[in-house]
């Protein structure tokens, strides 16, 4: 099955000149949706991971039941101000600007193996900065993965951690 081909693309979204890769579609597919959370399971699963981290906010719908199919457990970074209790910020870098994301201060122990999800890699700014955050941590950030990958924008080789996506787009 093409993951590709349940993936839909909207010019202009959010805003002009931006080609938008809406993975809706293929959370639609029951069928879809299941290879490419197989395909995920394959590729995190040689990491040895203990726990999956999902980025906020489509990271969220894929590291959730890949965590389920793995036997992981599954925590949120988000930006801030959206978790409760306790949290840990880090603020980083963007083009223009900062941002600032989040996870709970008890949602890592020291030492514990964690690769990071998401639905897309596009500059890598906010992948590694979640790997930062979670090596401030204690974590031990073993991994990443994505379902796409923008390869125009460069962001695999900001990070420092290995990675792997399902499909790439190259424009």
């Amino acid at each position: 099955m093409n993951i590709k081909d349940h993936i839909r693309q909207i010019p202009d979204f959010p805003k002009p000149g931006i080609l938008f890769y809406d993975i809706a579609t293929l959370l639609a597919h029951p069928e879809a949706w299941s290879a490419t959370i197989d395909r995920l399971a394959t590729i995190v699963e040689s990491h040895r991971p203990d726990v999956l981290a999902g980025i906020e906010s489509r990271g969220f719908l894929v590291a959730a039941p890949l965590a389920l199919k793995l036997g992981l457990g599954f925590i949120m970074i988000r930006k801030q101000g959206k978790l409760p209790g306790s949290t840990v910020p880090y603020s980083y870098d963007l083009e223009y600007g900062t941002d600032t994301i989040e996870i709970q201060a008890d949602a890592v122990e020291n030492g514990q193996r964690v690769v990071l999800v998401d639905d897309l890699l596009a500059t890598g700014g906010t992948m590694q900065a979640s790997s930062e955050l979670l090596r401030l941590r204690g974590a031990e950030v073993v991994g990443s993965a994505c379902i796409i990958e923008l390869t125009f924008l460069g962001g695999r080789k900001r990070l420092e951690i290995p990675f792997e996506a399902l499909v790439a787009y190259d424009k």
